[in-house]
Formats: C-alpha cells, sequence, structure tokens
C-alpha cells in the first residue's frame, strides 16, 4: 500500500518512523498529517535511498536541485558531478529535467548515485524524443506520453511534475489575457500548444485517474505543476494563475481519495507584497497540501544573482507556509548551470530555508542560531565553523586572518574580546 493510504489505515510506516525522529514530531501526529494530506513522503516502491524525508506541515523546509542534460550539453558525467555537489551542499532532493542524451541512461545513474528523494517531469522526455525527429511537440501521441510517464515510475523516480491544470478551458482563458511574458513553463508550454492545435482536451487531465493508477502502483507523488506560472512580476496573481491552482486543489483532493500522495507547485516571479497572500491561497483552495514552489523571484532584473533574489523570496515563502523551495541558481534566465552554480543555488536555498524554519518555529531551529551566537561570544572558531550553512567556506575566509585567535575586521579592538576583559567590580 502507498505511505497515505498506511496512515488513513493507522499504520506507521519506517519511513514515518525515521522522518519522525529526524523532524521531532510524534509519530502518530505524522502519521495524521500524511494521512489528511498536508505531509507528503515521496519514496517510489522501485527506488531505496537512506534519507527519506517528509514535506509539509509542521516539518523543516526542504530544498530541491535541478539538474539535467540539454540537447547541447549530453554529458552524464557532468550531471553526476552535479549530483553530488548538490547533495554535499545539502539539498533534500534533486530532479533531473533533462531534454539531451540517453535519458533512461540518464535517468538510471542519477537514481543509482542518489542518497537523496528524485523527481521528473515526464513530458521533457517524450518532448526530446519528438526533438530529435524533428517532430513538434503538437503531435505528441498521448499514449506515449502515458507509456513514458509508466516507464519512469518503474524506474524509481520519487516524484513526478505534472501539469494537469492547463486545461481546454484554462487555455483559452490564458489566451484573453494580457500577460506580459505569457506561459514560461516548458511542460505548461507543449500542453497548451497541443491543445490550441488538436482542439482535444489536456491529456493529463482528461485521463487523470490513469494516472492515479500508474502513481499507486509504484507511490509516486505527484507534483501538481503550475504551467501557468508567472515568469515576470507584473504577470503575478492573475486569473490564469489563480484558475490553474482552484483545478489543481480539486485534483489533489481527488488524488488523495485514490491514496495517491500529491503536492501543489507554484510560482514564480511575485512582487514581495504578494508573495504571502500566494501562499495562503494555496493553503486554502489546495486544502494544506505540500506547497513546492519556485523561488519565487520578487525582482526580474538580477540575472546573474537569481539566486539571491529567490532566497529574499524563498524566506519569506517559507515563513508564512511554503513547504518545499526548488533552488534557483546565478545561471537561471541565462545558461545551463554548472557545477558552482548548482553548488550556490543550493546554498542560498538552504539560508531562506533556515530563515523560514526559524519563523516556523521548526524544532532545532532557533537553538542552531541560538548556539552559533554562544560560540561567537566564545570565539570559538571550530564550533562556529560547524554549526554554519556553509563550513567550507566559512573556514576559506577565517584563514585569510593573521592571527588565529581573531579576525582582520577588527583585530584588537574585537568587541567581544573588550567586553570580556571588564574588570570585575
Amino acid at each position: 500500500m502507498t505511505q497515505i493510504e498506511a496512515a488513513k489505515k493507522g499504520i506507521i510506516t519506517k519511513e514515518m518512523e525515521k522522518i519522525a525522529k529526524d523532524e521531532k514530531i510524534s509519530p502518530n501526529e505524522l502519521r495524521e498529517l500524511v494521512a489528511q494530506g498536508k505531509i507528503v513522503i515521496p519514496k517510489n516502491k522501485n527506488h531505496d535511498f537512506p534519507n527519506v524525508m517528509g514535506i509539509g506541515k509542521k516539518l523543516r523546509t526542504k530544498i530541491n536541485a535541478n539538474i539535467g542534460t540539454s540537447i547541447d550539453c549530453p554529458s552524464i558525467e557532468r550531471e553526476i558531478n552535479k549530483l553530488k555537489v548538490a547533495i554535499e551542499a545539502g539539498a533534500d532532493s534533486v530532479m533531473d529535467l533533462s531534454t539531451g542524451g540517453d535519458l533512461q541512461a540518464i535517468r538510471e545513474a542519477i537514481l543509482e548515485h542518489s542518497t537523496v528523494m528524485v523527481g521528473a517531469v515526464p513530458i521533457y522526455a517524450v518532448a526530446a524524443k519528438l526533438a530529435e525527429q524533428d517532430i513538434p511537440t503538437y503531435k505528441m501521441d498521448p499514449d506515449t506520453l502515458f507509456k513514458s510517464i509508466e516507464e519512469q515510475c518503474k524506474q524509481g523516480i520519487d516524484y513526478i511534475t505534472v501539469h494537469c491544470g492547463v486545461t481546454k478551458e484554462s487555455v483559452e482563458r490564458m489566451d484573453r489575457t494580457d500577460r506580459v511574458c505569457g506561459i514560461v513553463s516548458r511542460g505548461g508550454s507543449i500542453l497548451a500548444d497541443w491543445i490550441r492545435r488538436n482542439k482535444k482536451e489536456n491529456p493529463l487531465y482528461e485521463y487523470f485517474d490513469d494516472l492515479l493508477e500508474i502513481a499507486y502502483k509504484y507511490d509516486v507523488t505527484l507534483s501538481l505543476g503550475d504551467g501557468y506560472r508567472p515568469g515576470a512580476i507584473a504577470d503575478a496573481t492573475d486569473r490564469a494563475q489563480i484558475d490553474e491552482l482552484i483545478i489543481l486543489g480539486e485534483l489533489a483532493k481527488r488524488a488523495r481519495e485514490k491514496n495517491v500522495q500529491a503536492m501543489i507547485e507554484g510560482p514564480g516571479h511575485v512582487p514581495i507584497n504578494q508573495i504571502e497572500a500566494n501562499i495562503l491561497l494555496e493553503k486554502r483552495l489546495c486544502d494544506e497540501a505540500p506547497f513546492y514552489i519556485l523561488g519565487p523571484l520578487p525582482t526580474d532584473i538580477a540575472p546573474g544573482y537569481d539566486h539571491i533574489t529567490s532566497a529574499i523570496g524563498g524566506a519569506i515563502a517559507g515563513s508564512v507556509g511554503a513547504d518545499f523551495l526548488c533552488y534557483v541558481t546565478p545561471a537561471e534566465h541565462l545558461c545551463l548551470p554548472d557545477e558552482e552554480d548548482v553548488y550556490q543555488g543550493v546554498i542560498a536555498s538552504k539560508i531562506a530555508a533556515h530563515i523560514a524554519d526559524i519563523a516556523k518555529g521548526v524544532p532545532g531551529a532557533f537553538e542552531r542560531d541560538l548556539q552559533m551566537s554562544k560560540y561567537r561570544k566564545e570565539l570559538n572558531w571550530e564550533g562556529m565553523f560547524s554549526l554554519a550553512i556553509d563550513p567550507k567556506k566559512a573556514r576559506e575566509k577565517f584563514q585569510k586572518n593573521r592571527d588565529i585567535n581573531s579576525c582582520t575586521m577588527c583585530g584588537r579592538l574585537c568587541a567581544v574580546k573588550i567586553d570580556q576583559k571588564l574588570p570585575t567590580i
């Protein structure tokens, strides 16, 4: 049975036991939240990995790192290196977004080497194969799409992004909007184009029950994709985005009824004053299903620094209830990220997630900062390094000092040392 099915029957699985211990929450409370669909445990029955985690209410904010080849850069070795960098930097998940090379071999390699959950977007594989044959994506055969979904689930993918909320009606509504950037989701654009040209319903929506059967068979978590996520802050929180969110909430309910785990994907580019409203809308419209967000990015004008932009948005979003942050790298909007981009993206997202966890009162989050402050008071450098989000970077910077007992910022005028030398009265 699936994790949510076991939870509904009062069974605490070994995965639930581990997560409850890691998250400092009672196993029974965790089980109840899984049964309600407010926590998901992405773990395919065919994929064994040590760091099984939960995503959702009362848990630590998780982060995902996207990796994957492109047609221009199809190297498996490079993606495995990115995978290792992402995990070493602290990613809780990776998604394979490959569109170039031997996609099945790439997935196999990532699943073999990953110690964390692995996600994918099945429609990418179908689109990539069509592109190799110079066939436009609007000629995609729905049966081929479902076969690819089953193949990837059978292979061991733990969660899949499926853009089920891009419907015939919603495409018509989208086409009547005055969006600046239109549709920026790759999966969303493929399906919208398919719907327009074929004048048929999105097969992922029309045959959603078939999709649920596949997901149930392998206990794959559905990540209900935001095909209409805004690609510009001017497009945020518009009718198309919210219309899709309503549909995704309905589909998430259907998934839970069929004992399939589901989470909701969200924006995107959102101005800072709209971030909280976006999170509250998702929680309300989707019965508190875990919310997986890209960024969000509260400004459009920082190419090369979008990991910082997304960390700002992610900290705010996480603090008001977002559960899962998809990292954004410095290469966003510019090129395929390299290993250093991946590293910077993960670290930025980890900072955002931890800031959010302090605000949410996640057990151990504030205490870590408190202990760091105590180490600083003691000038306990090794203690500080042990608690740093990026210990390697902290140590490298510290080693530039001339005096190992102080930093060159203040030297003899160190406030901490001066304060420690106050005379006893």
